[in-house]
């Protein structure tokens, strides 16, 4: 979910034009000092310390113990998770570095204009409840781009929606990766490299032990240590809200409704509507999140590791109610966090104000300059850490898939088999680990731009495909295809207009009701009506296709072990019956 970097972007709260604020251009991280925020004691400490290898090791245990022996457990877990395991799996899958830091540095730095990431990454849950997870479940492949290949009978599709789960994923795990160099610099201090900063040092060693153990584990092992890392990053983020809190006398015992006490005390970029962005970019931002959230393959993927759509549809919700824990609280510890700074360090807001850097670490600050305990303070740090490699494990798992899956197995090389389907997505987890740790070392662009982006790519080209595979029979290859590359040209267009991939047009207009972070707005209604027109006009898909997704709706209980298509081959054995409506 998350952009942790998205709080990284200055003058955010400060300035009228939040699209002009987007777009500022970020110094390359190369070295500690361009990364040490103000306030925050960085430095070795013991008891974090041993907070964080214990973890690191409990993560790694659990990974060798449920090491993967086939596909099915290396994509979707055996389908053999729980309701309530696999709500706590999508809740750490979903709350990244950028949930668990970044959110509230979001909200500290750009005020009311935060809270569309609050409402977009929420709201998308009802949809994909409503919408898509029983029936994703029904249709019973492994990956999303499995869906797209087999619902619209094309590799091309297929393709095409691979390579863009594959971005997706290498995206946000770079802002994961710089998620876990910062806290892990906090607690570590500079692990002495030679030749890297203590930033760059502590981000390889951290993302070398998560490629193990993923590398490792595949999604049954991912999804069992997602599990502790949900109770790990929860319990640190609840608890350091609280004793901050009512140590600082803000609150008693409800520090998510009590902060409202100290919006008249803050300055109005933290509170004054739209100060950091125009109402228009709020719902176009709102809505693009919203929607490209339904998109992103491996959040879709979690409803194929559990063995019915009843268990898939539960999950969803207890993933909601798991994830709203913290995003419920993310605006306390802004405030806190706000207050604390402007009265221990400085003014939060103006020049020089409260930087880039201390507001990606804004929760860990908030803690330290509360007074708390190093032992406490350091127990925050570790759930950031937990937050980040538990994303990075469902978007290396979406992204390794994607390869070994989706282009290797289905399209390269039909008759492989399990042990070599394995061995590529092991091998493809290492090569994006590695590429990950290749650019995150040295960032030359804005992370948080670039994981908004990713939001509106995933709305903008995959969920068409998802909810009209799902919810109306007739729509076709062509139309899928069409859909699909127009997606791919209108998401384009703005982020070449705002000089993202080159000099840029700076078109006012398109940069004023097209802007690339809410670019969703636009294009999944065109893609929208390019799918459904193109289908229209072009021949019908099979009968057999059509028959898949009356099944996804059907009302039968679906057997754990097989697919819609398995179904209806075996009635269409008997009969071409369709299933019920």
């Amino acid at each position: 979910m998350s952009g942790l970097g998205l709080a990284a972007i200055d003058g955010l709260a400060a300035t009228g034009d939040a699209l002009a604020a987007l777009q500022v251009d970020v110094t390359p991280l190369q070295a500690d000092e361009e990364l040490l925020p103000e306030g925050l004691n960085i430095g070795f400490k013991p008891a974090p310390a041993i907070i964080v290898i214990a973890m690191m090791g409990l993560f790694l245990a659990t990974g060798v113990f449920y090491k993967v022996a086939d596909t099915a457990d290396m994509w979707v877990a055996g389908r053999s998770i729980g309701n309530v395991e696999n709500g706590m799996a999508i809740g750490a899958n979903w709350m990244s570095a950028a949930s668990y830091l970044g959110m509230a540095a979001l909200i500290a730095l750009s005020g009311v204009y935060g809270l569309a990431f609050v409402v977009g990454w929420t709201t998308g849950y009802f949809v994909l409840l409503i919408f898509l997870a029983a029936q994703m479940r029904r249709f019973g492949k492994y990956t999303a781009p499995d869906f797209v290949g087999d619902r619209f009978n094309s590799d091309a599709a297929r393709a095409i929606a691979a390579i863009t789960t594959f971005l997706i994923g290498f995206v946000y795990a770079l802002g994961q990766a710089r998620g876990m160099g910062l806290v892990g610099l906090y607690i570590l201090g500079d692990p002495g490299i030679p030749g890297m900063s203590g930033y760059q040092g502590m981000m390889v060693i951290f993302m070398v032990i998560t490629i193990v153990y993923l590398a490792l584990s595949g999604m049954l092992g991912a999804t069992k240590t997602m599990v502790i890392q949900y109770v790990i990053l929860i319990s640190a983020f609840l608890i350091g809200l609280l004793v901050t809190g009512y140590v600082s006398g803000y609150s008693t015992v409800l520090p998510q409704l009590e902060y409202g006490q100290l919006i008249g005390e803050l300055s109005a970029e933290f509170s004054e509507p739209f100060a950091g962005g125009s109402y228009y970019l709020w719902i176009a931002t709102a809505f693009s999140l919203i929607f490209g959230t339904c998109g992103l393959p491996h959040v879709l993927v979690r409803f194929y590791t559990v063995e019915n759509e009843r268990i898939a549809r539960w999950s969803c919700t207890w993933g909601l109610f798991f994830i709203c824990l913290l995003y419920l609280s993310a605006p306390a510890y802004a405030a806190f966090g706000t207050d604390l700074y402007s009265s221990e360090v400085g003014p939060a807001y103006g020049d020089p104000g409260m930087s880039a850097e201390a507001g990606d670490v804004i929760v860990v600050l908030a803690t330290q300059l509360a007074g708390l305990p190093t032992w406490l303070v350091g127990f925050v740090a570790a759930g950031g850490i937990a937050a980040a490699i538990a994303t990075t494990a469902g978007l290396f798992i979406a992204g390794s898939s994607a390869i070994s899956h989706d282009i290797y197995a289905n399209i390269i090389n039909e008759d492989a088999t399990q042990q070599q389907q394995v061995l590529v997505g092991r091998l493809s987890i290492i090569a994006l680990g590695v590429l990950t740790i290749i650019f995150a070392l040295d960032p030359t662009a804005p992370i948080a731009a670039l994981v908004s982006f990713a939001f509106s790519l995933a709305a903008i080209v995959l969920f068409p495909m998802f909810f009209l595979g799902l919810w109306w029979e007739n729509t076709n290859r062509p139309g899928a295809l069409a859909g699909m590359i127009s997606g791919l040209i209108v998401w384009l267009i703005p982020m070449f207009n705002e000089g993202h991939f080159g000099p840029g047009f700076d078109i006012e207009f398109l940069a004023t009701w097209m802007p690339a972070i809410g670019s969703g707005l636009i294009g999944v209604p065109i893609v929208f009506a390019i799918t459904i027109a193109v289908s229209l006009v072009t021949d019908e898909p099979p009968l057999e296709t059509k028959q898949m997704v009356r099944q996804c709706h059907s009302p039968e209980p679906m057997p754990k072990d097989k697919t819609a298509a398995d179904v209806v081959a075996e009635r269409n054995g008997d009969g071409p019956t369709p299933a019920d409506d």
